[in-house]
């Protein structure tokens, strides 16, 4: 039987902990005199009193974890952080939002899909717009991973926290030999690179608010913007050009990162198969989008690449910043950038999707199968670089990727079943499963419009898509809970 002493003394430590999130944007508040610190302070406050109520019963069970509890503790981490981010966004007077719209915005902040209901950003207090950046940076890595660099210190064990959490389908490669080293490594790889990547709007004219918050939600691949028109807002060649670079690095597999800055050495990006086909993947399809645009005549050359680079990129890794509006391009392009995101990016990146790593095994597997016809009697490995990959893995593949199109299918459906058309429905359960943010239809530019039915179905996709279904599924399994 599991016991859930444990779990609710870390959930308590973490809730608290989660608390202090509310003090930069208080900071922010006093900076721009927006009037917001009541409502942060009453925010951290209420957050901070749940957390205490939640430790204070449990605050002597010191059990090790087991895999089964860092499978609880995962999901009921998203869930109850994700239900505490939304405190001071359902009590600002300023946004007027509904219980469900503050799930929502909160979830789709803190999973960095990026889906929004609010309207009129430009003129929304800056303290507000700062922390809703500050959810999607904090959840980019997956606060999970924070918490484990921070629970060592409170006498908390963390790897199985880490192996229920990290995203891919190879969970137990180790970059560092301590769990707590490994994810302080990350953070100081993922805090490097929102420092460089804030610089780098800075220069490019940004001012150095706007700068931060997209620097924390590209970084995070998350694509929340302080402004309605998102990227677009500046209308500039170069802000965009340090957006598509800044999130082609993130969308690539952070180990690499580790092991780059660890060795000071880049020749491990080469080696690495998923980073060439990611590349290759990102190149192809910027190409094809737009040479459909010129050919199409939506733009001139110039702005035909300029929008289809833009675009290509920040859809395939599942970012969802825009400069246009893709949905009135051509039909062919919105529904191939919506498939785009199905891929993603790397496995072990901040990116959504399916992962290029799983879209090269099925390719690798489908090859194989082909020769295996003609050659019946041929032993053929898969192979990743020169390592052969285990039955095991490729058997998790197929069985993820099986999920991941039931799942997918069963929530259009559902949407569909609460009133929404069959191309909102697709767009809408597509983007938020890939934890990309912008849809089609209903859901082009903005998910206010949609029933508190179908908001809460796309929160539960978010969620699915954020813990690559199984950690999830596991916890929702009748057989995970028998003795």
């Amino acid at each position: 039987m599991m016991s859930f002493g444990p779990t609710l003394r870390i959930l308590g430590l973490l809730l608290m902990l989660f608390s202090l999130t509310m003090l930069p944007p208080m900071g922010i508040s006093l900076i721009f005199g927006d009037g917001q610190i009541p409502l942060f302070g009453a925010a951290a406050l209420l957050v901070f009193g749940a957390g205490l109520l939640s430790w204070l019963p449990a605050r002597r069970q010191k059990k090790e974890l087991r895999i089964r509890d860092g499978f609880v503790i995962t999901v009921l981490f998203w869930l109850v952080l994700g239900s505490a981010g939304s405190v001071p966004l359902a009590l600002s007077e300023q946004l007027n939002l509904s219980f469900t719209d503050a799930i929502f915005e909160s979830i789709s902040g803190l999973t960095t899909t990026g889906a929004t209901v609010i309207f009129g950003l430009d003129d929304l207090p800056k303290s507000i717009l700062f922390y809703r950046q500050q959810l999607q940076w904090l959840g980019g890595m997956g606060i999970v991973v924070l918490a484990v660099a921070i629970l060592p210190m409170l006498g908390i064990g963390g790897m199985q926290l880490y192996r229920a959490e990290t995203p891919g389908p190879i969970k137990d490669a180790k970059l560092s030999p301590r769990i707590a080293e490994t994810a302080k490594a990350l953070w100081l790889i993922y805090l490097s690179l929102t420092a460089a990547c804030t610089i780098a709007y800075w220069i490019s004219g940004m001012a150095l608010f706007d700068a931060i918050c997209h620097a924390f939600s590209t970084i995070a691949i998350g694509g929340f913007s302080p402004y309605d028109a998102s990227i677009g807002h500046f209308d500039s060649v170069t802000i965009e050009t340090v957006a598509i670079v800044f999130m082609v690095i993130s969308g690539m597999n952070f180990s690499l990162h580790f092991v780059a800055w660890h060795n000071s050495s880049v020749r491990h990006y080469i080696r690495d198969p998923e980073w060439k086909a990611y590349l290759l993947f990102l190149f192809t399809l910027s190409l094809l989008v737009s040479l459909v645009l010129l050919d199409s005549g939506t733009y001139t050359v110039d702005e035909a690449f300029r929008r289809g680079i833009f675009e290509s990129v920040s859809i395939a890794t599942t970012t969802g910043f825009s400069t246009s509006d893709f949905g009135t391009w051509p039909t062919f392009v919105p529904f191939l950038l919506l498939m785009s995101a199905f891929i993603g990016a790397c496995a072990g990146s901040t990116g959504g999707g399916i992962k290029i790593i799983r879209m090269l095994l099925l390719y690798k597997q489908g090859s194989r199968e082909i020769t295996q016809l003609i050659h019946p009697n041929a032993v053929i490995p898969i192979k990743i670089g020169k390592k052969p990959v285990s039955s095991r893995v490729l058997d998790a593949v197929w069985g993820f990727l099986a999920a991941y199109i039931l799942i997918f299918a069963v929530l259009m459906l559902v949407c569909m079943a609460l009133g929404e058309d069959p191309i909102t429905a697709y767009a809408a359960v597509g983007a938020c499963l890939n934890n990309l943010g912008p849809g089609l239809g209903e859901a082009a530019l903005n998910y206010a419009s949609l029933s508190d039915g179908t908001k809460y179905v796309l929160s539960f996709a978010m969620l699915l898509g954020r813990l690559e279904l199984f950690t999830l599924l596991v916890v929702l399994s009748p057989s995970f809970w028998e003795r």
